[in-house]
């Protein structure tokens, strides 16, 4: 008898199209950045301060829906967050104030953003166990290809239309694919009598041995969640300090704007690749090794961005950041899962990603306070290669604990 299709598969695509529009949308930010700067005069640590609110109020967030999703599911949640994620680039069309940058970017655009990757990979790691890491990457190959469309599409657009513009497309766009998607969402598969990964369901088998696991309370008095956090907190840091403020280092340095965004396209066209990789790869060798692997990448690339001058280096360092980001950004949930498994992971996962929104909203706003104080990146370049260094260490040191096989939810 042929292999029914497996509804995962749905919850995969629904998840990439939240991605793709989420991610890209964000990653356009640099892409404004100098318009914003060029019209309204701001210095570049308020406009990077921006950044700063939406990570923070997308970790924050990220907690609640994190447990949210743990108890009622990821459908109602995400389509709320569309809605307001949406609304949020919709009001940068009449951006004319400091305060009204960091209610659209940093509150609304923030709050839209808890969404992107709690509830879609929570719900990831509980419809697939052997293909975890496969799937959790398919996901997020979706923010890659975002982030190679988002930020080309945003070029046209600001030339055609105006920047102003450009924003009400990306707004609509954003809001009509999150919603739309987000009615596929369903937490689990047992609630539709279904077994992870497509295997043949047993009627009357109870679902939840699929959700063994440490129980919350527990796993947060561990040392090995800590240095989760940890690592998260310094991959984040880097990633998103250069995801601000690639472009307009580029523009320093002599490179006309069209050019300097192509950059933002390169990390988002090798990161797709890198997502997908390291998202297999996590399933082979373990999902701790496989972010050990895109910090020392990291941290190779941050060593060659101190010296370089010209296009064809960046070129090289935007590739080597699409590696780490994909790559890191893939199987950070299914090392959540692997370290101590899908009862508590929305929970779990979502503090783990609030550390990473915490390090996202400081790399910005320091990077931008430094350029304005020397009026160079040396330091922040600096910064960065020693923070890179740090975490690979800190990764280094995260060991798998035993697992509980309590019943009871936390």
């Amino acid at each position: 008898m042929r292999k029914r299709y497996f509804y995962g598969f749905n919850i995969v695509a629904a998840g990439f199209i939240i991605q793709a529009a989420g991610g890209g949308a964000l990653a356009t930010y640099g892409i404004f950045f100098n318009f914003i700067q060029a019209d309204f005069g701001w210095e570049r640590a308020a406009i990077s301060g921006a950044t700063s609110v939406t990570f923070l109020v997308m970790g924050t967030a990220g907690i609640i829906c994190g447990r949210l999703t743990d108890r009622i599911g990821p459908r109602l949640i995400m389509t709320v967050a569309g809605l307001v994620l949406g609304s949020g680039y919709l009001l940068m069309h009449s951006l004319s104030s400091p305060v009204q940058l960091y209610v659209a970017m940093g509150v609304l655009v923030g709050a839209g953003m808890s969404t992107q990757d709690v509830p879609t990979l929570s719900t990831i790691a509980r419809w697939f166990v052997r293909r975890r890491g496969m799937m959790s990457g398919i996901v997020k190959v979706g923010t890659g290809f975002g982030q190679v469309v988002f930020p080309l599409a945003a070029g046209a657009l600001i030339v055609a239309f105006g920047w102003r513009n450009a924003y009400l497309f990306i707004g609509f766009a954003v809001l009509a694919m999150v919603v739309v998607a987000a009615q596929v969402l369903r937490r689990d598969p047992g609630r539709m009598g279904l077994r992870p990964d497509g295997d043949i369901a047993v009627p009357g088998t109870d679902t939840r041995v699929y959700e063994e696991g440490v129980a919350f309370r527990v796993a947060i008095r561990t040392r090995q969640f800590w240095l989760v956090c940890s690592a998260n907190f310094l991959m984040v840091y880097c990633l998103v300090t250069m995801l601000v403020h690639l472009v307009p280092h580029a523009v320093d340095l002599g490179i006309s704007i069209g050019r300097a965004g192509l950059l933002v396209s390169v990390m988002g066209g090798v990161s797709v690749f890198a997502r997908l990789g390291m998202g297999t790869a996590a399933d082979r060798i373990g999902a701790r090794r496989a972010f050990l692997v895109c910090f020392v990448v990291l941290l190779i690339a941050f060593l060659w961005l101190r010296s370089a001058s010209a296009m064809w280096m960046l070129v090289l360092y935007a590739a080597a950041d699409g590696f780490a980001r994909g790559g890191s950004f893939a199987v950070i949930s299914p090392m959540v899962a692997e370290l101590f498994g899908t009862r508590a992971h929305g929970s779990l996962f979502g503090v783990v990603n609030f550390a990473g929104t915490v390090g996202g909203a400081l790399g910005p706003l320091v990077a931008g306070w430094a350029f304005d104080l020397h009026q160079s990146y040396g330091e922040v370049f600096v910064l960065l290669v020693v923070l890179a260094g740090t975490g690979s260490a800190v990764t280094l040191l995260i060991k798998p604990i035993a697992k509980s096989k309590e019943s009871n939810p936390s």
